[in-house]
């Protein structure tokens, strides 16, 4: 599947998930369960990469690759989440595939991007 590889970018990761977690602020409803559970998902992906992105660089290629692992997790689990909840649409899918680019996990991100509601034919994916 194209994908775009760009080399790892932890603090722009951090502004990738601070753009979902403000689309699930516009979006959710706080009073379901599942949907909360999806603002508890991105806010502890946001808290692994809080350093990165108050710093505005990458931590140590050891302590990265920790963190990488960690959000790779922790995305996953959203991307499942979304999925679950019906609440996937082209931006929020597009955020899905630019975080995991930045996690130099481009391949996995354009896969799981469409799962998260990004169009197929979108002008932004990778060609």
């Amino acid at each position: 599947m194209p994908h775009f590889d760009i080399p790892l970018d932890l603090p722009h990761a951090g502004t990738i998930i601070r753009r979902v977690i403000q689309i699930f602020d516009e979006l959710l409803d706080v009073e379901k369960e599942e949907h909360r559970a999806l603002l508890e998902t991105a806010d502890k992906i946001d808290s692994l990469l809080f350093d990165a992105s108050w710093t505005g660089e990458n931590p140590p290629p050891f302590k990265a690759k920790r963190i990488c692992a960690d959000v790779a997790e922790q995305a996953r689990k959203l991307v499942d989440q979304i999925e679950t909840a019906g609440v996937g649409y082209d931006r929020l899918g597009q955020c899905i595939r630019n975080l995991f680019e930045c996690l130099e996990l481009g391949q996995e991100g354009a896969e799981l991007s469409l799962r998260a509601g990004e169009d197929p034919s979108s002008l932004q994916r990778p060609v």
